[in-house]
């Protein structure tokens, strides 16, 4: 026997918060986490500024994933490989994703 579930969707006006019991976050915990990102995504541009010259010579345009915990960066020139390549070495961590041209940046801005 199937059981259907009826789906009902709950509009969210414009500007309130989307889960509203959920308490905001002290303002401690919101530096805290800054603090954090910031200090990660420094470890990564050290990272990136010391191996961009040599890479981006031979592979412009390619992507590039590291890990500043270790040091390990995985590059490719398909974003889906270069990515499975640094989860496979490092399934639990958290790895920033870079291009190798003028910016650095993924995606658009």
């Amino acid at each position: 026997m199937t059981q259907i579930t009826q789906i009902t969707r709950r509009r969210v006006p414009l500007g309130s918060p989307i889960f509203p019991n959920r308490p905001p976050l002290p303002p401690e915990e919101i530096a805290r986490r800054k603090a954090e990102r910031e200090a990660f995504a420094q470890r990564c541009r050290e990272i990136f500024q010391r191996v961009y010259p040599e890479l981006v010579k031979d592979h412009y345009g390619w992507f590039i994933y590291i890990e500043p915990d270790s040091g390990d960066y995985f590059i490719d020139e398909k974003r889906k490989v270069a990515r499975q390549k640094a989860k496979e070495k490092h399934p639990k961590s958290v790895i920033l994703a870079k291009c190798l041209n003028e910016t650095g940046c993924v995606g658009r801005i």
